[in-house]
């Protein structure tokens, strides 16, 4: 159950973004559900990945190129899911920026058990 709402309040959260943000394209709600549930995945299965490939860059830039990556993951979910797209790189930058600290305030909030 606690999956079920994080991935509900997950498309909430993309639909308001794509709302408010020039440059992020969500036709609706069954796509912005669709987004969630593949970023979701590509974090589970991919992201490990990108991250260990790219250690030696993570560690130089002190972390900060997690932020490259998780754009990439944008970039990648954009192609999977059609009626989702982000214009530029740095669209989806700051997209995963904005989407990331929007999940831990709400989640905080709604994630007590």
């Amino acid at each position: 159950m606690k999956l079920l709402t994080r991935i509900l309040l997950t498309s909430v959260l993309v639909l308001l973004i794509a709302h408010f943000m020039k440059g992020v394209h969500v036709a609706g709600f069954v796509t912005a559900l669709l987004v969630a549930v593949v970023l979701g995945l590509l974090n589970i299965f991919i992201k490990p990945i990108f991250v260990l490939l790219t250690l030696p860059f993570t560690i130089v830039t002190l972390g900060l190129f997690l932020l490259v990556i998780n754009a990439i993951i944008i970039l990648l979910c954009t192609n999977i899911v059609g009626g989702f797209s982000v214009d530029t790189f740095w669209t989806a930058l700051l997209f995963s920026v904005v989407l990331s600290l929007s999940q831990s305030i709400l989640f905080a909030i709604v994630g007590k058990d």
